[in-house]
């Protein structure tokens, strides 16, 4: 169980580790495996990160947005794994426009209510037709990048307002490298991810959490930079999972982030959408999805019950006070961390893991592989 603030450090560790989410539980679990001693700290009231869940009524909401684990790292796979069983939840989103429906990943499927094709030779075939009436040149931003990839039917249907209510921009202002991985296929697969191992931890993800923080002590409604003189002198080196610029006291400017605000509600209903997530694509609608929780466990007693719990996701520009949430990819941004990063590469006895101290998006499997090294490099030895 965490501790909160209030009782005076006395001891001495030989990693203070400044947030408890994936990257800090990871690298503390390795790092207590050799022997060394960690404190774990987290301002919020709770451990866990992005990751956490909350219980309510027996369902597990993901408070901070839906997270679902998949990866084609066996080692991170079993390594997950010796903390929590995993079901065998596929993530197969559908988007909703005007009250229509369609498939994602973008396939055969979404083809086919797109358009009425039944072969992969006709989809094909329609997409190279949208392409070339769009313009062969070499895609310059967002838009032109998505209309190369599956036309400009599904753009606008399915991905421009979509996309401009998630990053508060025109499509046109935002770099094509966005989405260069957008999943496309020509089969009937409604699979989102490609990887070989995807699921839910059976119980949710704080089990992880708690299995990766086993044993070591951590510490929740502390924060870091109100207790920074205090903290800085207990151990021998900082993990640090905070924002870069805040740890530098925002000495060049602010890194800007999107953030997302939720709508939680509980139902007197057993089932409201069939599905863990659908998107709302048209810029009628506010909220860009809407997670029905219950979905992501089916194996969980409380499914069968007649509540359900939703929420209603909304995308906004980051501003002091707010959680942010994904790093605003742009040249002006990208030059800013640069400057942080310069500084960071400087100490010697600091360690700045994770997607708000190096500025970048981390799907989860791959932020555990990130700590898994780290913590290699640092503490020595291959395990």
């Amino acid at each position: 169980m965490a501790e909160d603030t209030g009782k005076k450090l006395k001891s001495h560790y030989d990693y203070l580790i400044v947030g408890a989410g994936l990257y800090g539980a990871t690298f503390a679990q390795l790092a207590g495996q050799s022997g060394k001693k960690c404190l774990v700290i987290d301002r919020r009231p709770h451990l866990g990160g992005n990751i956490f869940c909350e219980d309510v009524g027996g369902i597990h909401v993901h408070k901070y947005g839906a997270h679902i684990f998949h990866t084609s790292n066996a080692r991170v796979w079993d390594f997950v794994n010796g903390f929590a069983q995993f079901n065998r939840y596929t993530n197969s989103p559908v988007a909703n426009f005007h009250g229509k429906l369609f498939s994602l990943p973008f396939n055969m499927n979404t083809f086919y209510q797109m358009w009425g094709v039944t072969t992969p030779e006709e989809a094909r075939a329609k997409i190279e037709s949208q392409k070339k009436e769009s313009g062969s040149r070499e895609p310059k931003n967002l838009e032109e990048q998505a209309i190369s990839l599956v036309g400009r039917d599904i753009y606008e249907t399915l991905v421009k307002e979509y996309t401009e209510k998630q990053w508060g921009r025109k499509c046109t202002e935002l770099p094509a490298f966005i989405i260069k991985r957008l999943p496309v296929r020509f089969t009937f697969d409604n699979n989102y991810f490609n990887d070989s191992y995807q699921g839910i931890p059976i119980g949710g993800y704080n089990k992880i959490i708690e299995g990766l923080l086993c044993g070591t002590e951590t510490r929740t409604n502390t924060d870091f930079f109100e207790n920074r003189a205090e903290l800085e002198k207990i151990a021998d080196k900082i993990v640090f999972t905070g924002k870069i610029d805040e740890f530098y006291g925002y000495k060049f400017g602010k890194l800007e982030y999107r953030t997302v605000r939720f709508e939680t509600e509980t139902l007197d209903m057993q089932n409201f959408q069939g599905n863990a997530v659908i998107n709302y694509t048209s810029s009628s609608e506010p909220y860009t999805r809407i997670i029905e929780h219950k979905h992501f466990e089916p194996e969980n007693p409380a499914y069968g019950q007649d509540k359900t719990v939703i929420s209603k996701e909304y995308s906004t520009e980051w501003k002091d006070g707010m959680e942010p949430f994904y790093p605003v990819n742009d040249e002006k941004n990208a030059a800013l961390y640069q400057k942080y990063r310069a500084l960071a590469a400087g100490e010697k006895k600091v360690i700045f893991g994770g997607r708000l101290a190096e500025y970048r998006y981390y799907d989860m499997d791959d932020v555990i592989a990130k700590a898994m090294t780290d913590a290699e490099r640092e503490i020595g030895g291959e395990r």
